[in-house]
Formats: structure tokens, C-alpha cells, sequence
């Protein structure tokens, strides 16, 4: 049997019965990915020997009686940012272009722990900087609903392989809604667990104290079974919460919304939103209402200020981060024959090997660090975030879990916004007030636009360390769209990508 368009915990089931192989399924992938993957591009690098190695001991452990772990088996796709020893790591950037980590990032290293097949490395914005997955070095990838669209960013490979079938989970990292974002325009689940939930050591850094990684699955349960893998205090990482996992699992499997109160937020819709992704959302709402939850509106004012903060404080701690690729200590070298300074050599090497939205928010964040612009600037950026985590800790108030549009609209054409950045930046205006007050956040399928068939997202948002709240929602509404569509959202998308 093949089971390519099998969610992640029916391929568990089918190998803890005995039903199919590792070896099996992740030949299926491999070959799933040579038919369409040129026409996707989510993939940068494929470690088909390191995979079937994983996969072939698994298999032996099984057959051996021993215990495993519930996606023991199961392949997965993990994005260009994280480290794994020996594969290549470039985070879609000339920068890294040929670097091998020496060591395990932790996610990495739990994803190994728990038996989980890791099939390669996702295309990504360089540095994770972007929104549609254009900024890549090398190269766009492309929505398997429509060729000629985005599939989200920065984590718009993981997105893909998602929904090309290539992978049934993988792994995405979350600094403004990089999960979230790609997750609402390809039709599949994406999770920002809370801030420290999931240890960011060697999670290569873009904005330091928003970075978050987290799952990508095609179903709500999926997402939440990799999510207990990945999760838990890390000593390596300062930042990581010493605090148990929230119970996901048992949380998704519950189906039950009764006596919740979802608060709707008010300026995340309206203006600037498609017809059609406040339709399906509106729509969701309803869904939720018969299944007893109660619907009330909030207001958080300063949600209108949360882009233009976020646009001042990712590009300064960006700035800080990538100064260390100097041409002395990481990354590539160019023009180093002895006959230039090393300020040249600098130089031409960070010319070389950064693409032009990496310089744009460098420049942008060194301008607004530098003397006599940090208070106006920075500073100011910090005062609305305090705002903002206020405005969250009053409709937290009122409701359990806080809802919105992921995204204001469906995957727009590769290219469209080349040459305006500012509205590029747009399209993350909901998802980026939960990076900025360090909540968890989840987006899921809620139906397909009507002016386009292209995905619309859900956006649920759950206070700090209450990540189950919102695998509780999600799962709920979940079961009640699976209901209504009569089968899985995916099971409309067109074969556009398997016939190319």
C-alpha cells in the first residue's frame, strides 16, 4: 500500500502493526519527491543515505520488540535552519553555501531520539527574512495548489512538502508567523508553541528573542504528536522554559469546545482582508458556536502598532546576529588574495553573500541600534511590545483562546511584490503580535477562498505555556470542517504538481 497521502499518525499505526516498514515508507517519499520536487523546489538537500540508514534501524528495533516512541519510522522534512551534524546547513543563504554543522541542534537531536526519519533539508527565505520564500538563494519555492504562487515564508519548503505530499510533517521555526503564514496558504497545520517552549540551540538566529521552532503537519493531531517529541527545558538554551509540556496530544484528541469562550480580535479583520479569508472564517466561527463555544469580541488597540515595533526590533537583534559573518569567523570568504584590507575582504564577502532583503533589514536594524536612534527608535519598539503583551493579558481576561485570519489573503502570484517590500511585510500583520508577546499560536485550514480555490487559514492564539487550548480549539474545529468538506481540504488541491 502506498501511503504517501496518509496523515503522520495513520503511517505510525500502520508500522507499530506491522502493516508497512520505515524502509517502505520513506522509499515513498523519495520517490514522491523525484516526481514532483522539481516543480516544487521545497527541498534544498536530500540525505537519501542518512534517511534509509535511520530507517532500516528502526525497522530492526521494532522487529527486535523494542519499545519506540509513536512516530518511530515516520519521515520527515526539516528546514535549512536548523543544524544537523554533517548535512548540510545554509539557512537558504550564499553565506553558508557548503557549511556541515559539527553538532545536533536539540530539536534535531529529539527528533533523532525519537526514531523520527529525517528525509533532508526545506528551502527557506535567507535567514528566515521573508514571506513567500522568494528570498532564497536559490531559488523560489512554489505553491503545489497553484504553481505560480507562493507558498508562504519564511518557511514556505516545509509548507510545500507538506502539501506536495513529500513529507507528512517537518519542521518550521516562527520569528513574525513563518510557520503560520505558510501553513494558511498551502492548506496544511502550522505551530508556534509558546516562546521557550521548544529549545532554539542550533537554531541559526535571525531575531534572537522571537525565533521560535515548532511543527508542521497536515492535521491538528499530527502537529500535536510532534510537538511532545520536540518539546521540553534544554539546559543549552537560557531562554528554554523549565516547566512540563503542556499535555497537546491528550488536548487535540479531545473534540470538545463546550463552556470555551473564543474572543474574536477586532483589528485583525476588515480592511486589508479578503473577501473570501474572512468568508471561510466567519464560517469557522459559526462551526465553533455548535459546538459550544461561546464567541466574544475583543479589542487590543495597540495590535495596529505590532508591525511597524516588530519591523524595528527583528532587524535590530538581525543586525546583532549577523555581524558574526565577517569573513573571519563564519561563513564564506571572498576576495581574500592579499591584496586587500581586511575591511575590504569584509566587505565583499558580506556583498557576495547576503541577498538584498538581508541587507535591507541589516541596514535597518544597525540604523535604529546606532547612537542617538536607539531610544527613538528601539526603544520605543520595546515600549509597544510591553503594550501589546498587556493588550494580551486583558483579552486573556475575557477568553480563553484569542481568533483571527492567519493571513489577509490566499497565496499571491511569485513576484508580485518584488519591488514593495512594505507589502510584503503586510502579510504577517496577525501573526506577528503572538511572536512579540511570546504566546503560543496555531493556524489551520479553514476552506478555500471562493474568488481564487486557494487555502484560507484559522488563526488560534492560546496564553504562555497553555498550548493545549489551542490543540483543543483546532482539533474541535478540525473534526467539524473535516465534517463539513466531506473529506480532507488537501484532497481538493489540483494534480497540477504530480502532472508537471
Amino acid at each position: 500500500m502506498n501511503y504517501i497521502k496518509s496523515n503522520a499518525s495513520v503511517m505510525a499505526a500502520a508500522l507499530a502493526n506491522g502493516e508497512t516498514t520505515s524502509v517502505e515508507l520513506t522509499e515513498q517519499h523519495f520517490e514522491q519527491i523525484e516526481k514532483v520536487d522539481g516543480a516544487v523546489h521545497a527541498f534544498l538537500y536530500l540525505d537519501r543515505e542518512g534517511a534509509m540508514e535511520q530507517a532500516h534501524a528502526i525497522d530492526t528495533r521494532r522487529s527486535d520488540g523494542e519499545e519506540l516512541s509513536p512516530l518511530a519510522g515516520v519521515p520527515l522534512a526539516l528546514k535549512d535552519v536548523m543544524t544537523q551534524k554533517g548535512i548540510p546547513t545554509t539557512c537558504g543563504s550564499k553565506m553558508l553555501e557548503g557549511w556541515r554543522p559539527p553538532y545536533d541542534s536539540t530539536v534535531v537531536s529529539r527528533l533523532k531520539d525519537a526514531g523520527i526519519v529525517i528525509l533532508g533539508k526545506t528551502n527557506m527565505d535567507e535567514f528566515a527574512m521573508g514571506s513567500s520564500t522568494e528570498n532564497s538563494a536559490y531559488g523560489p519555492t512554489h505553491n503545489p495548489w497553484d504553481l505560480t504562487k507562493i507558498p508562504g515564508g519564511s518557511g514556505g519548503g516545509s509548507a510545500a512538502a507538506l502539501a506536495a505530499f513529500e513529507a507528512p510533517l517537518a519542521i518550521g521555526t516562527d520569528t513574525g508567523g513563518s510557520i503560520r503564514q505558510p501553513a494558511a496558504v498551502t492548506g496544511t497545520v502550522g505551530v508556534k508553541p509558546t516562546y521557550g517552549g521548544v529549545s532554539r540551540y542550533g537554531l541559526i538566529a535571525f531575531s534572537s528573542s522571537l525565533d521560535q521552532a515548532g511543527p508542521c503537519a497536515r492535521t491538528v493531531l499530527d502537529a500535536a504528536l510532534l510537538h511532545e517529541v520536540i518539546a521540553g527545558h534544554d539546559e543549552r538554551d537560557s531562554t528554554s522554559i523549565n516547566q512540563p509540556v503542556p499535555a497537546v496530544v491528550k488536548a487535540a484528541k479531545k473534540l470538545d469546545v463546550k463552556g470555551l469562550k473564543i474572543g474574536v480580535v477586532k483589528e485583525l479583520q476588515g480592511e486589508g482582508f479578503q473577501a473570501g479569508v474572512l468568508h471561510r472564517f466567519h464560517e469557522a466561527l459559526d462551526l465553533l458556536v455548535e459546538a459550544g463555544a461561546e464567541i466574544v469580541n475583543v479589542s487590543c488597540p495597540s495590535f495596529d502598532y505590532a508591525l511597524a515595533a516588530y519591523y524595528l526590533i527583528a532587524p535590530s537583534e538581525c543586525s546583532s546576529n549577523l555581524a558574526r559573518f565577517d569573513s573571519m569567523r563564519y561563513g564564506i570568504r571572498v576576495g581574500d588574495d592579499g591584496s586587500k584590507s581586511a575591511e575590504e575582504v569584509m566587505n565583499l564577502t558580506r556583498h557576495a553573500g547576503f541577498g538584498p532583503e538581508v541587507k535591507r533589514r541589516i541596514i535597518l536594524g544597525t540604523y535604529a541600534l546606532s547612537s542617538g536612534f536607539y531610544d527613538a527608535y528601539y526603544g520605543s519598539a520595546q515600549k509597544v511590545r510591553t503594550l501589546l503583551i498587556q493588550d494580551f493579558n486583558s483579552a486573556f481576561a475575557e477568553a480563553d483562546v484569542l481568533v483571527s485570519p492567519t493571513s489577509p489573503t490566499t497565496a499571491f502570484p511569485i513576484g508580485q511584490n518584488d519591488n514593495d517590500p512594505l507589502a510584503m511585510y503586510l502579510n504577517d500583520i496577525a501573526t506577528i503580535p503572538a511572536n512579540m508577546a511570546g504566546i503560543g499560536a496555531m493556524s489551520l485550514p479553514s476552506g478555500l477562498a471562493e474568488e481564487d480555490n486557494l487555502p484560507a487559514g484559522f488563526h488560534i492564539m492560546s496564553p504562555a505555556m497553555k498550548d493545549d487550548l489551542m490543540y483543543q480549539v483546532g482539533g474541535t474545529l478540525e473534526a467539524a470542517l473535516l465534517n463539513k468538506w466531506g473529506a480532507p481540504l488537501l484532497s481538493n488541491a489540483p494534480d497540477v504538481v504530480v502532472n508537471s
